[in-house]
């Protein structure tokens, strides 16, 4: 039960740390292996913004799971500059960055931070394909 609280919790931990180390501005794209919870950076460029604003303007509804953070998959942190006004009719707020969390055997969605910090998770109806093409990602 201890094990299973533990492995639980680094995927959570992992997504507050992206969400402190956001606060410092940076620039490059995280992609975390949940399995391996291993982090590689990629720089990020204008091409990726662009295919990252699509996805979100492709926001479809919520994610209604209790856990929305998957054993395996990826999950990639993408800082946006500028940063992208979102409003539909479950958020309105400004975010700087945006999680897309890949499951192994799920479609991919979205997790957000609003202006009081607090999380929302998202599905799209758009597949990630391109962006994942841009970001030379083989996943």
């Amino acid at each position: 039960m201890i094990r299973k609280i533990l492995f639980t919790s680094i995927p959570i931990l992992f997504l507050f740390n992206l969400f402190i180390v956001s606060a410092q501005s940076t620039t490059n794209i995280e992609l975390l292996d949940i399995q391996k919870n291993k982090i590689i950076t990629i720089p990020t460029n204008p091409e990726i913004q662009l295919e990252t604003k699509k996805i979100i303007e492709e926001i479809d509804n919520i994610v209604k799971k209790i856990n929305p953070i998957p054993d395996k998959g990826y999950i990639v942190k993408i800082p946006l500059t500028p940063s992208l006004q979102i409003e539909n009719k479950w958020v309105t707020t400004l975010i700087d960055e945006v999680i897309i969390i890949i499951p192994e055997d799920e479609k991919p969605y979205l997790l957000i931070f609003d202006d009081e910090s607090k999380p929302h998770f998202f599905t799209i109806k758009t597949e990630i394909d391109a962006l994942l093409k841009t970001l030379n990602i083989s996943l």
